[in-house]
């Protein structure tokens, strides 16, 4: 089904040759290059890069991009920061979407507040204002704005147009800041995976399946983390367009940098549909590029998956869950108890199991992997005629925009939806990151959406609540249906799929979307809400820094999500205090009035007439501790240590873009993360981009939570770019040495942590 491959390939004239003994023999009997150095630019990806790269180095790359995105959560934050280093206009096209805080149902008029600041900035620096419930934001991106060879950026971690010829990459939302700045993306030319897809899907097969299969294959070896995946293989041509769209959002789940796909006359047509021909053109890679690794799927041999709590790569093929049920849940139990760490929970599925079958509580198909048009249409085909029942079950389906929805209407898919007892939504987000259809506690949802953590999809393991979200295809989910709630996978229903024809109706943007990019009109007063505050001030990074560890987390993966939770958060996300009230609230409840009493002594520390050990008693050990040692004793500590917090987690960062899961730490007293390893690249990036240092450490830690650790001289370290960085834990009267790591900072990355943040670096 799906084969990792263990060297980099050549492909050339369709056929792939492995980076051997043999198959270098094989080239060069066939006359084809063997230097990878060469052949490595051969491959699409490579191309668009360069196209988007403003130095001649090829190797470490400065991107500007062709458009960028951002949705209701996001959008201010990045507009605030780039409004106080003197943002006049946007200069590319920037589209400010509303399909996160569209429900509004929490928090007052602070989330239509929101919605007023982001019209109000599009009048006033010339962007493109999409209102709640028109459409998701890739969506829109995907209809409105991708186009072959080119590269968008957005401050959501699912930006993915690759399947459209569209190179995209989610980064936090300083990387957006930068752009709207006349800045550049920086990064190290990435690696570039080839995903080849071979054979034709079953028809009850959908993209969500396939997505499934290779996030299985490839997220826990961290096989393409960081790296382009490029699509390519005779497979290709037996996917509709949407389909490969559905496949492609999912990347993003296997941590890689981006995607992109060969295009072709299917691609073609759905830029024609959508009246758009000029952004199409053919992309292929050029005979004999060469790959740093292959994933071969094998599209015929995948069967209906299933992603079982509590993340997108913990999959099954549905037949294997049913035929092992209890073994399985057995293990999904284990497993899922580690994940959530509290003792308060009974995490259970095996009480589902009724009759010797899973039953299930609620259906979702929701948003920019699951709304899609083909999706929706053979859903409604599975359910035509039937009903979901009155019982337990319950199916909602949120159509990806509002042209989505207005084809499905005029082909009959909503009735047959509705008919069937399945309530129909808007364009929103919300099931993704638990501002809506939130299940209930200890319930089990299927759901055609992007990801499945345990604090995501509204659930608060920290308050006692926990609802399991396991991932299936839309197809999947309607035949579950058609059976009131039992796991049925959609190769064991009988149906005729229609395929209607999907027709594009653009007048619904033409009548509501403000479309004002290069009608920049500086007159406009940004309209602000009573939640929309400015960043509080922070420091340059000082000489010496003592941390004190307020979070220890050893789970394998520490998502974004449980560092900053999405859902009912969302109406604070304007205001960086008011949001860091509930940093790691449902991870590590503690967390915040930790930091915040080692944020007293910081601010004494900068504050004249105060003293950082009265507003922080137990530090006095711990200066007179660093003082005692022969090397230390010159250290004046109110003008040479800045006192701050730091959490060690083992791999932190995983899912969401969202920059507020580094900011909300910074803003209330963080000043480093400690790690095994960075999940994601853009996690790390957030946390330089607010002034936190990205330490690593490798090992078993030489701290406990509560410690404190003594970096002296990090200034100079930082400076002189140096990657071992000596540190001592102080405890008990006694300084222990041992060694942080810092991976490769670049020369912009250094100065941002040097003078504390993004916003103080270019004020500088």
């Amino acid at each position: 089904m799906v084969k990792l491959f263990d060297s980099g390939v050549f492909y050339v004239n369709g056929e792939i040759i492995q980076d051997n003994t043999e198959g270098i023999r094989q080239l060069k009997a066939m006359g084809a290059s063997t230097d990878k150095t060469e052949v490595s630019k051969k491959t699409i990806a490579y191309s668009i890069m360069q196209a988007h790269n403003t130095l001649g180095n090829t190797e470490q790359l400065k991107i500007k991009f062709d458009a960028m995105a951002s949705h209701d959560i996001t959008y201010v934050g990045i507009i605030q920061t780039a409004r106080a280093l003197g943002l006049e206009k946007f200069p590319i096209p920037y589209v400010l979407t509303n399909c996160h805080n569209s429900l509004c149902a929490v928090g007052g008029t602070i989330n239509e507040d929101d919605h007023m600041f982001g019209l109000s900035a599009a009048k006033k620096y010339g962007g493109i204002y999409v209102p709640a419930h028109l459409a998701v934001i890739h969506q829109y991106m995907r209809e409105m704005m991708s186009g072959c060879g080119k590269m968008i950026l957005g401050s959501d971690s699912h930006t993915r147009y690759g399947a459209l010829g569209t190179m995209a990459i989610g980064e936090g939302g300083g990387e957006l800041a930068k752009q709207l700045l006349c800045k550049t993306y920086d990064v190290n030319r990435p690696e570039v995976i080839g995903i080849y897809l071979t054979g034709k899907p079953d028809p009850a097969v959908g993209p969500q399946d396939i997505a499934l299969a290779i996030i299985g294959a490839v997220f826990k070896n961290g096989y393409v983390k960081n790296k382009v995946m490029e699509f390519i293989g005779d497979g290709i041509a037996n996917l509709s367009a949407e389909y490969r769209n559905s496949i492609d959002v999912m990347t993003t789940e296997t941590t890689c940098l981006s995607s992109i796909w060969v295009t072709d006359d299917k691609v073609k047509d759905w830029y024609d549909i959508h009246n758009r021909p000029e952004d199409f053109k053919v992309l292929e890679p050029e005979n004999g590029a060469y790959y740093d690794g292959l994933v071969y799927v094998d599209m015929s041999k995948v069967k209906p998956m299933i992603a079982m709590p509590f993340h997108p790569s913990n999959v099954y093929t549905i037949d294997e869950l049913n035929e092992n049920l209890l073994d399985i849940l057995d293990i999904v139990e284990k497993n899922g108890a580690k994940q959530i760490d509290n003792p308060g929970i009974n995490f259970k599925l095996k009480d589902k199991v009724k009759n010797g079958r899973l039953m299930v509580e609620q259906g979702v198909i929701a948003g920019c992997a699951g709304g899609t048009y083909d999706n929706i249409v053979d859903a409604a085909d599975i359910l035509s005629g039937k009903t979901i029942g009155n019982q337990d079950f319950t199916l909602s389906v949120y159509p990806s925009s509002q042209p989505v929805f207005m084809s499905l209407v005029e082909n009959g898919s909503i009735f047959k939806l509705m008919e069937a007892g399945a309530t129909v939504r808007s364009a929103f987000c919300g099931p993704c990151f638990g501002a809506g259809d939130v299940p209930p506690n200890n319930g089990l949802s299927i759901r055609h959406s992007t990801r499945n953590f345990p604090n995501r999809e509204g659930s608060k393991p920290g308050n006692g609540q926990i609802a399991s979200v396991a991932l299936m295809d839309a197809r999947s989910i309607a035949a579950t249906a058609v059976n009131h709630g039992v796991l049925t996978a959609a190769t064991d229903i009988d149906v005729n799929f229609s395929k209607p024809k999907y027709f594009f109706n653009k007048s619904v943007y033409d009548n509501r979307v403000y479309t004002g990019f290069g009608k920049a009109d500086s007159s406009v007063d940004l309209k602000f809400g009573s939640n929309i505050t400015d960043w509080p001030e922070m420091s340059a990074l000082p000489e010496n820094l003592l941390l004190k560890v307020v979070s220890y987390i050893t789970d394998p993966v520490t998502t974004t999500d449980e560092l900053i939770p999405s859902g009912e958060t969302s109406s604070y996300r304007s205001n960086p205090l008011g949001l860091a009230e509930f940093t790691l609230s449902r991870k590590d409840p503690a967390y915040v009035g930790r930091t915040k009493e080692v944020q007293k002594a910081e601010k004494a520390r900068n504050t004249e007439g105060q003293c950082p050990r009265e507003a922080l008693p137990e530090i006095s050990e711990i200066f007179d501790t660093i003082k005692a040692c022969k090397e230390f004793k010159d250290i004046h500590f109110r003008e040479d240590v800045g006192i701050g917090t730091t959490i060690y987690a083992v791999k932190p960062g995983d899912g969401s873009a969202r920059e507020q899961a580094a900011s909300c730490q910074k803003v209330i007293g963080g000043w480093a993360n400690i790690a095994k390893e960075y999940a994601t690249k853009r996690y790390r990036s957030n946390l330089i981009n607010w002034g936190m240092l990205p330490f690593l450490f490798e090992g078993e830690t030489p701290f406990e939570n509560s410690d404190y650790i003594f970096v002296p001289n990090v200034r100079e370290a930082i400076s002189e770019n140096k990657k071992d960085i000596p540190a001592y834990v102080v405890k008990n009267g006694k300084l222990n040495p041992f060694t942080l790591n810092m991976a490769e900072l670049t020369e912009d990355e250094r100065k941002i942590i040097l003078a504390g943040c993004l916003i103080n670096y270019y004020k500088e």
